[in-house]
């Protein structure tokens, strides 16, 4: 990933976005893809913690928690 690229954790919150790639591999990976984390898929950053972390997203018609960290590996466009 280059420093150009923008990850999950830079969509403002109640702004749409889209996958554009997912920067892991193995078990995190197949987790992000089970929750249809997947290329091209339309996200919006909906409500973060008290405490700062996770994030909700709702993406396929779901709300969706991450932690900061997994969210890192998520591109967007």
């Amino acid at each position: 990933m280059n420093k150009q690229e923008k990850t999950l954790n830079d969509l403002p919150l109640n702004t749409k976005g889209h996958i554009k790639k997912l920067n892991c591999v193995g078990n995190i990976r197949r987790r992000l893809l089970d929750l249809g984390f997947v290329e091209g898929s339309s996200i919006t950053p909906i409500l973060i913690s008290p405490s700062g972390d996770p994030h909700a997203f709702s993406i396929r018609g779901t709300l969706i928690a991450i932690r900061k960290e997994d969210a890192n590996f998520i591109t967007i466009q």
